[in-house]
């Protein structure tokens, strides 16, 4: 068994570099962290995009069209891991390692560039809804919607382009491949490139408009505190809870997953802008800040079914569904149980 594993680690890029550790014991935490890390993408992913197909309510928010493209595009990051699982998990060939290491780390970049431009979307919704009510059905159509997905998945497509003419790196890090770590680095112009053209507009429009989305919902809030203390009455606190209290507890949900997206993709940013300008290059640090990143993909499930009070009852619907059918399969065998095959000669 022992010289099995040992067989193992000789074929694996172990990025981490800890001198004092066992390698064998730091390709199998590697190996650990990324199947786990593919299990949960997938499963998560698969439940967000059930549980949206099969929660009506769930479409009477346009939000929804951007959920679920983050949804699809965080499934296709747990898919695309499986690259890297499975380069863990079996011998390296070392056939056309470089063609691999450059489409996987173009794959993930564009995917989470597809999180990342929906996310300034949603903010942007969010903020028109709360600051154009009355016009926000004619501007937000779902022609117009749909547009808009189709044109980030296109931007998203074009950015890292360049990255397949030996213009630096997308910005995978973490590498797994052997040739990743060693011969495809990271180009500082390349690394402008993105954050000017991808990273720092998305934190803009995503900090302006929900710095003005709090602020006017603070000053409804206060406005409806004044009535209140004027006119202590129940058709002023009926006014009050039916203006922007569905918009504000909704962008508070949109607010933390947006929070938690960048405060995962903060720490891998800062070390891609490091190692691009020759800064600091620690492969540990490496391996660490990508797959922090990658597990939002993940937490995006988690935030949104424990803080969307219309997503947690599609999902009880969609378990008790699955559960109530399980049990009719059930009863149903025990009801008309099948005849047992009667053995003869032959397969004997």
């Amino acid at each position: 068994m022992s010289n099995s594993v040992m067989n193992i680690s000789e074929h694996l890029s172990c990025p981490l570099g800890f001198g004092h550790y066992n390698a064998v014991d730091i390709c199998i935490l590697e190996t650990v962290v990324i199947v786990l890390l593919t299990f949960l993408i997938i499963a998560g992913n698969l439940t967000v995009i059930f549980v949206f197909h099969c929660a009506p309510l769930l479409h009477h928010y346009t939000t929804s069209y951007f959920i679920q493209t983050m949804a699809y595009a965080d499934l296709f990051v747990g898919v695309s891991c499986l690259v890297p699982t499975l380069s863990l998990l079996h011998y390296s060939t070392g056939v056309h390692e470089s063609l691999t290491c450059q489409v996987f780390g173009y794959i993930i970049s564009v995917l989470k560039s597809v999180s990342m431009a929906c996310l300034a979307c949603i903010s942007v919704d969010r903020y028109l809804a709360i600051t154009k009510p009355l016009s926000y059905n004619q501007l937000v159509t779902p022609w117009r919607l749909r547009t808009c997905i189709i044109l980030i998945w296109i931007y998203s497509c074009l950015i890292f382009l360049p990255s397949f003419f030996g213009w630096g790196k997308p910005g995978y890090h973490g590498d797994i491949f052997e040739w990743c770590a060693t011969s495809w680095l990271t180009n500082a112009y390349f690394t402008g490139f993105i954050v000017c053209l991808l990273y720092a507009p998305a934190a803009f429009v995503i900090c302006f408009t929900y710095f003005h989305i709090f602020k006017i919902c603070r000053q409804h809030t206060k406005e409806i505190n004044d009535r209140r203390a004027r006119f202590p009455s129940h058709e002023v606190d009926a006014a009050g809870d039916s203006g922007h209290g569905p918009d504000r507890r909704y962008a508070m949900v949109l607010f933390r997953i947006t929070s938690v997206f960048y405060m995962l993709w903060l720490p891998y940013i800062i070390y891609f802008l490091l190692e691009s300008s020759r800064v600091l290059e620690n492969p540990a640090l490496s391996f660490l800040t990508t797959w922090l990143a990658i597990s939002n993909s993940f937490c995006n499930c988690v935030i949104y079914s424990l803080s969307n009070s219309v997503f947690r009852l599609g999902l009880r619907r969609l378990s008790e569904t699955i559960c109530s059918s399980c049990m009719c399969l059930k009863d149903r065998d025990v009801r008309d149980p099948k005849p047992r095959k009667r053995a003869n000669s032959c397969s004997i």
